[in-house]
C-alpha cells in the first residue's frame, strides 16, 4: 500500500509539473498581454524564474485534498481544474518570496540568485512580484469562470492575500529598520503566533485545503471552520520548522541562506531564547542579535545552543505532531482525517 500511495505522489507531482508550459501559454495569451508583445515574453521570464524550482507542496495540496474529498472520484475536467487552483497557490506564494527576498535582502532562494538580483532589477522587482499576483486572477478566470464556485475561491484568494499582507506587516513591523536594533523588550511568544498565523498559515496550510473543499461542495462555513482549526496550528508547527532551519539547516539542503538573525526577527528561537536565558545572556542577545557581522551572528548561535534551543526544538516538533495528530484523529467525520494527514507526513521532521 505505501509503495502504491507513493507512486501514486510521484505520478500527482508530474501531472502537476507538465501543466506548467500551458500556464505560461495561458498567461502569454491573455488578451490584455496579447496587446503587449514586450510585456508577454517579460511575464513569462518572470513567473518561470520564480513559480518552478519549488517543492510545490502547496499547489500539490490542491489536487490531493479535492482527490480525499470526493474519495478519488475525479474526472479529467475537475482534475485540471484542481492543477490550476494548485498553480495559482504557487504563483501566489512567488508574489510573497519575490516581496520578500527584497524585504530582507536576501541572497539565494531555491538554490538560485534572488529575482531581485537579477537582470539588474533590483527594487524594481517590486512590481514583477505584483505581476505574479495579479496574473493568477488570468489563470483562475479561464478554467474556473463558469464554475458555481468561483465567487467563493475569488473571495478566498483575496481574503487570503489580506491575511498573508497583513502578517508581513507584523513581521517587518517588529523587525528593525536599516541600522538599527530590534526591540527585544517587544518580542513574545504571543506575537510571534499572531505573525505565524497570518504571515504564513492561511495561505501556505488553509488556502490549498479550503479551494479543494469548495471545488467538492464543502462550502459552509461550519466545515471550513472546522478544517482551519486544524490547518492553522499545522501552519505554526511549520513555520517554527522554518525558523530552526533557517539558523540550523544546511543552505545546501534548504536552497537559501538563512538571514533571521541578522534581519532581527521575532523568530521561535530568540522569543524561546529570552523566554529562559539569563540576565548576561539577555544582554548577549541585546548587544549582538540584529547586528549584520558574522561575528555576531555566530555569536547567538553558540547561545542559543548553550541554552540547548536545538533539543528544545525536537521536543516541540515532537509534542506538536502528537498534538496534531490527535486533532486529526478526533475530527468529526464529515471531514476525511487522510486530508490532513497528507500535510502531516509532509511536514514531520523535514529538513527543507
Amino acid at each position: 500500500m505505501a509503495n502504491s500511495f507513493r507512486m501514486n505522489e510521484i505520478q500527482l507531482a508530474k501531472q502537476f509539473s507538465d501543466f506548467f508550459p500551458e500556464l505560461l501559454q495561458i498567461l502569454k495569451n491573455s488578451p490584455i498581454l496579447e496587446e503587449l508583445p514586450e510585456m508577454q515574453e517579460w511575464v513569462v521570464k518572470i513567473v518561470d524564474y520564480n513559480v518552478q524550482g519549488g517543492k510545490m507542496n502547496r499547489g500539490i495540496a490542491v489536487i490531493e485534498s479535492y482527490s480525499q474529498l470526493t474519495n478519488n472520484a475525479v474526472t479529467e475536467e475537475n482534475k485540471k481544474i484542481a492543477i490550476t487552483l494548485g498553480w495559482a497557490v504557487e504563483l501566489l506564494q512567488a508574489f510573497f518570496l519575490v516581496a520578500d527576498d527584497i524585504m530582507d535582502d536576501s541572497h539565494t532562494r531555491r538554490t538560485k540568485p534572488c529575482w531581485f538580483r537579477t537582470n539588474n532589477l533590483g527594487v524594481k522587482a517590486f512590481n514583477d512580484s505584483i505581476l505574479l499576483e495579479s496574473v493568477l486572477y488570468q489563470l483562475v478566470s479561464s478554467y474556473c469562470r463558469k464554475q458555481p464556485y468561483y465567487l467563493d475561491i475569488l473571495e478566498l484568494l483575496h481574503d487570503v492575500t489580506l491575511q498573508t499582507s497583513l502578517g508581513q506587516a507584523m513581521d517587518l513591523l517588529s523587525a528593525p529598520n536599516a541600522n538599527e536594533k530590534p526591540n527585544i523588550e517587544e518580542f513574545s511568544m504571543k506575537k510571534y503566533n499572531a505573525i505565524v498565523k497570518y504571515k504564513t498559515a492561511f495561505y501556505s496550510f488553509f488556502l490549498p485545503v479550503a479551494l479543494a473543499m469548495h471545488m467538492a461542495g464543502y462550502n459552509d462555513k461550519a466545515t471550513l471552520k472546522k478544517a482551519e482549526n486544524i490547518l492553522l496550528p499545522m501552519g505554526q508547527f511549520f513555520q517554527v520548522q522554518d525558523d530552526f532551519l533557517d539558523c540550523f539547516g544546511d543552505p545546501e539542503v534548504t536552497g537559501k541562506i538563512g538571514t533571521d538573525i541578522e534581519d532581527g526577527k521575532c523568530s521561535w528561537l530568540v522569543v524561546t531564547a529570552l523566554s529562559i536565558c539569563s540576565p548576561t545572556q539577555r544582554q548577549l542577545i541585546q548587544d549582538h542579535y540584529g547586528l549584520k557581522e558574522p561575528s555576531s551572528v555566530e555569536l547567538i548561535k553558540n547561545l542559543y545552543r548553550e541554552l540547548d534551543i536545538p533539543q528544545l526544538y525536537v521536543a516541540y516538533e515532537e509534542a506538536s505532531y502528537k498534538d496534531l495528530s490527535k486533532m486529526v484523529e478526533n475530527i468529526e467525520h464529515d471531514l476525511p482525517p487522510s486530508v490532513f494527514q497528507g500535510f502531516m507526513d509532509k511536514i514531520y521532521k523535514r529538513k527543507i
